[in-house]
């Protein structure tokens, strides 16, 4: 027999969508252990959505308005980026039901070219 062992950690990042907010498991939030604040972005023609670390110098030379800065918050084993109003936009494109608990897991990249972690929106997980 051959035995594929498994990790403690998971090696596939993922990012889970709630009526409030977007939570990364660990593998999807170490690109975010030195953010201060992130961008989002959504991409309405390739359905995906663009988490984008701001650095603590990006901050200080005012290089991103301030209403475009969003708060991360980074603990041991999850991230997690809150706001509403952009939760009901991805809710409304992708036809998704963020109410009453309700999460949805989608895959993730990170992209060297955009330097930002990218959520599939049409790589959906099933949730056991």
């Amino acid at each position: 027999m051959s035995f594929v062992w498994a990790s403690r950690k998971p090696n596939e990042g993922l990012a889970t969508l709630y009526e409030n907010n977007i939570t990364l498991n660990k593998s999807a939030s170490s690109h975010f252990d030195n953010a201060h604040s992130v961008l989002l972005g959504l991409d309405y023609d390739q359905q995906r959505i663009a988490l984008k670390p701001i650095t603590k110098q990006e901050l200080e030379r005012g290089m991103i308005p301030e209403e475009k800065r969003h708060k991360i918050t980074v603990r041991q084993s999850y991230a997690r980026v809150c706001n509403k109003k952009f939760m009901q936009e991805v809710a409304k494109l992708m036809q998704l039901n963020l109410v009453d608990n309700t999460a949805y897991k989608f895959k993730t990249l990170w992209s060297k070219n955009d330097h930002a972690l990218i959520i599939d929106l049409t790589k959906h997980e099933e949730v056991l």
